[in-house]
């Protein structure tokens, strides 16, 4: 895959995820928000009507009170004329007047405001009636002086009643001034004011905790809930009582100490699966980008690990090639030691090519469980012996040594021989491979528990800590600087990892920079 293709790719996807949560972001707010205002509004609406309601049961209170004792008092009112005046209506032609009259009348029932209050000694309730007269004369001359006369009308209707508008308007007057005058404990109590909050709330779909309190010029009064605390963010505020200025001493304040909470739990479930499906596409986009990732690093592996093979093989198919055509030679063919020295080189060159292809063949065999591993009772050192042995002619060119230390003093694990000697050949290899100077190793055994520990100490290059990590994944290789002789596949420890863990066993390395490294195995012995 191009580089540039890849990481524009990677860069598309990136800004798609971060716009997929910003979008879930923004939308959470804006229902947050929403959710708010609503909040707001259903509150604002339950305070007002609250606030209208304690108003009326107020005035139905007193109301209730002044008719009460209106008729317990048996008197029968004055009655007084406060207006009266005539419409006439005549037609000529017909010679019809028709007389229409409307008197209001006040009754007083002598009751005053000590009723209420010993403030209000000298204003009286009063109740208003109309009294309405319409008189049909048929062929009589009535003119202005005609009203004044005793006449007999063809047709009379009379209609009374009470003017309720004129009752309420004195009544609301009145009353407003004598409850302005009391105080707020006895015009409403905590408890009541509690239960009309709490029902209107209720219908308004507010089911959260909340708490009130009465104000007067900004001072708290005895009217609150026991946990009130004014709350700017969460407190609404209104008008309560107002007399017949239009003004009002007193305010109703609701706070709501669970609001955020309250306003969350509205969002909670479809927050929750949001948050679900951002987590899936966060992970799927990881998980996608890290196959493509580890996608490309293989396939750059590949590359080189196809170059090192083609490498690998070319040098001795190249070095065949030339052994032959020197056989060919007249001169060379009678030398027999000559022919025997280039007879050895291609067999030692075709022995190279085939440990290049077994190697290759045992990674896939691992891979796909084909690879067939019977264990045995062995003693270890005798393995690691077996190992040197191989590795002797390769240390020898390199004028190396190895060294061993064996204080394991039990030695006897269940493992299959051919496979166990290619691991230690492995890492006997890399320890040769990896040294710019002679190679020096170390080979030390011990007994921990029920496990035996094997270490294979070289004096080579080292391992970065990155590398240490990745050291046993296929195909990896460290780049190894100046040094360019160091030729290989990657999957010499690759196939010592996957063969050591078939043996229910774990290796791992210690290396730093520059001081070599250190192989370590951990398999249990045989009980």
């Amino acid at each position: 895959m191009n580089k540039l293709f890849f990481r524009i790719l990677v860069l598309l996807m990136s800004l798609s995820l971060i716009g997929i949560i910003l979008v879930q972001v923004y939308w959470f707010t804006s229902s947050f928000n929403n959710n708010d205002e609503q909040f707001k509004f259903h509150v604002k609406q339950v305070i007002g009507n609250v606030a209208d309601k304690l108003q009326q049961q107020e005035a139905y209170s007193f109301y209730d009170k002044y008719n009460h004792y209106k008729d317990s008092t048996g008197k029968v009112p004055k009655k007084n004329d406060l207006l009266e005046f005539y419409y006439v209506q005549k037609n000529p032609r017909t010679n019809k007047t028709i007389v229409y009259s409307n008197s209001i009348i006040s009754e007083d029932y002598n009751i005053n405001g000590s009723f209420f209050d010993k403030k209000f000694n000298n204003e009286r309730f009063k109740n208003f009636n109309s009294k309405r007269v319409t008189e049909v004369y048929n062929n009589s001359n009535i003119d202005n002086s005609g009203l004044q006369q005793s006449l007999i009308p063809d047709v009379k209707i009379e209609k009374s009643g009470n003017l309720d508008v004129l009752d309420n308007a004195q009544f609301e007057i009145f009353f407003k001034d004598i409850a302005s005058a009391m105080p707020i404990n006895e015009r409403v109590t905590k408890e009541k004011l509690q239960k009309l909050l709490k029902k209107e709330l209720e219908e308004y779909g507010v089911n959260t905790k909340f708490e009130f309190g009465i104000y007067s010029s900004g001072i708290a009064t005895k009217i609150k809930s026991d946990g009130f605390q004014f709350d700017k963010e969460a407190t609404y505020t209104i008008p309560i009582f107002t007399d017949n200025e239009g003004n009002n001493k007193y305010e109703l304040l609701v706070t709501f100490p669970h609001k955020k909470k309250f306003l969350l739990s509205e969002l909670v479930s479809i927050t929750v699966l949001s948050i679900i499906f951002t987590l899936i596409i966060i992970i799927a986009y990881t998980s996608a980008l890290n196959q493509l990732i580890r996608q490309k690093h293989i396939s750059e592996i590949k590359t080189d690990f196809i170059n090192n093979m083609t490498h690998e093989f070319k040098t001795p198919i190249a070095t065949i090639n030339l052994a032959l055509d020197a056989i060919k030679n007249p001169k060379i063919i009678e030398d027999k030691e000559k022919v025997f020295r280039y007879l050895q080189m291609i067999r030692d060159e075709n022995k190279r090519m085939h440990a290049q292809v077994e190697n290759v063949l045992r990674i896939s065999k691992l891979e796909k469980r084909e690879l067939d591993i019977n264990k045995e009772p062995t003693a270890i050192h005798d393995i690691i012996d077996d190992a040197i042995e191989h590795v002797s002619l390769i240390l020898e060119d390199r004028q190396g040594t190895v060294t061993t230390h064996y204080d394991a003093a039990r030695t006897t694990v269940l493992l299959n021989e051919v496979h166990f000697t290619n691991v230690l050949v492995n890492i006997l290899e890399n320890a040769i491979k990896y040294s710019p100077g002679i190679p020096k190793i170390e080979i030390f055994t011990e007994n921990i528990k029920d496990m035996i520990l094997i270490k294979v100490k070289d004096n080579g290059l080292g391992m970065s800590k990155v590398a240490q990590k990745r050291v046993f994944e296929k195909f990896y290789r460290e780049h190894t600087g100046d040094l360019h002789n160091v030729k290989g596949h990657g999957l010499g420890l690759s196939y010592v990892k996957r063969i050591v863990e078939d043996h229910n066993g774990q290796v791992y390395v210690e290396s730093e920079k520059g001081k070599g490294s250190t192989f370590i195995i951990k398999i249990p012995l045989i009980n």
